[in-house]
């Protein structure tokens, strides 16, 4: 994710110094000698990066292929390069802008696709060193046993900068209790198709590889249908003759024609543009709190002594556990009393919330009240375990007992806030709160996140937190 708005604010950049720069060399110290009109060189230089990013934009050069070779980035913005060679032309002839330096724009058509490559190469390497680590790791689970299987996941896991780790596969019936062909299996199956939504919710999984042949293709709708049901991405690698799925992005990949069904509305960009926005927003947060921050942190442990900070493991984003920090709000025993408890449930559903709980402490009330206790969670946005806005973050004790449905509320990062806090805070009723926290999911935008933010803090002071 953040891979694609790096090449996107690379691109735009590179493209604005590398037409300045060449006009500079081409025209040495008179670089407006570029336009016979005179137009200032910074916004042609605008204007130029404006163009190179449409094009590779329109050409689809920033979503994510499965593919990863430098080879393969080459082909792509050589395309890319024509295009805007022929954009560029037909632009200056429609602007009857015929003193253009040939020569520039020569230099121009050259040395621009030279840096986009070379800067691809280096921030591609970046990620690729950075998933040799362990960070930025996606979990596939691939679906067949034979040899496609084998091959499809050993290629997957070779190109390091994709950041895929196989966890194993599932079996058909077709194949299970028969002789297997050869190359042997290197990786664990872990059960048959019918275990995919156990698989689910027994382990992380990010992606579904389907590797089966022509003769089990009745698998293939089942998987993507539950597989859309809890927000994964689907790779199909398959005979070009089999025709295309519906709604699948048709790639190659490494002597693959992989087709990918995407359940998240393919919108890479703006998922990126979110994560920086929660960066940023966090860490001012942070900054900005820091002596409201100090003062409660200060009140607590004056008051009700230490731990000041709660801290209690939650769901994240397609499963993966993390720890929460909140102020604490209850007795240091509060774990341990919530069996007793659990008969006063309000919450119709896989959640836990009463009314004047027993076990909040007498400055814990207000800081509920006021979601002071909740401010700590702007580390977990910053750290990348949360967002500003999506789904409140789950127990596993109640992603334990979802519904299938309930569980593509984890298919994005839970949220510091989220569309049913601002709009049904107090509904005591799981299913309706997980409807809203899918229509946000269905709906997102950048504008919706904006939005919902300003609508937290009135709705935090009008509708009481508890």
């Amino acid at each position: 994710m953040m891979l694609r708005l790096l090449l996107v604010l690379a691109d735009g950049v590179a493209a604005v110094l590398v037409f300045l720069a060449v006009s500079v060399v081409r025209f040495d110290t008179d670089p407006n000698a570029v336009w016979s009109v005179g137009i200032d060189p910074g916004p042609a230089a605008l204007l130029f990066a404006a163009m190179w990013v449409g094009v590779f934009w329109g050409m689809g050069l920033y979503r994510l292929h499965v593919r990863w070779s430098l080879l393969a980035d080459a082909r792509d913005i050589g395309r890319g390069t024509l295009i805007a060679v022929a954009v560029t032309l037909a632009s200056l002839f429609v602007l009857h802008q015929d003193d253009v330096s040939r020569v520039l724009l020569a230099m121009l058509f050259v040395v621009q696709p030279l840096v986009v490559l070379i800067g691809r190469a280096a921030l591609r390497g970046w990620f690729a060193a950075r998933r040799r680590m362990g960070r930025d790791t996606s979990y596939m689970l691939v679906v067949g046993t034979g040899p496609l299987a084998q091959a499809f996941a050993d290629r997957v896991e070779e190109h390091h900068a994709l950041g895929i780790k196989v966890i194993g596969h599932l079996d058909t019936a077709d194949d299970a209790g028969g002789a297997r062909a050869e190359p042997a299996l290197s990786r664990p199956v872990l059960g048959q198709v019918d275990d995919i939504a156990q698989m689910f919710r027994e382990r992380i999984v990010d992606e579904v590889a389907v590797c089966l042949p022509a003769s089990a293709g009745r698998y293939l709708d089942p998987v993507i249908t539950i597989a859309a049901d809890e927000g994964k991405t689907v790779r199909v690698p398959r005979d070009p003759t089999e025709g295309v799925l519906a709604g699948a992005l048709q790639e190659e990949f490494d002597g693959f024609l992989v087709q990918s069904v995407v359940h998240d509305g393919q919108r890479e960009v703006e998922r990126a543009i979110k994560r920086v926005i929660d960066v940023l927003g966090s860490a001012v947060g942070l900054a900005a709190l820091s002596p409201l921050l100090l003062v409660v942190g200060a009140a607590l442990w004056l008051r009700d002594g230490s731990p000041i900070l709660f801290r209690q493991t939650r769901i994240g984003r397609h499963g993966r556990p993390f720890t929460i920090l909140k102020f604490r709000s209850m007795e240091p025993d509060a774990e341990l009393r919530l069996a007793e408890l659990a008969h006063r449930n309000e919450i119709n559903g896989p959640a836990f919330k009463i009314h004047d709980d027993p076990r909040i402490t007498r400055l814990g009330v207000t800081l509920r009240r006021t979601s002071l206790d909740e401010l700590p969670q702007l580390w977990n946005v910053l750290v990348g375990d949360m967002s500003l806005v999506g789904p409140r973050p789950a127990l596993p004790s109640e992603v334990a007992v979802y519904d299938i449905w309930h569980r593509r509320r984890l298919s994005v990062r839970p949220g510091l806030t989220g569309l049913w806090q601002v709009q049904a805070r107090l509904d005591p009723d799981f299913d309706e709160r997980a409807e809203l926290d899918l229509r946000y999911i269905d709906q997102w935008s950048i504008w919706t996140d904006f939005g919902i933010l300003a609508r937290t803090v009135p709705a935090v002071f009008t509708r009481h937190g508890r």
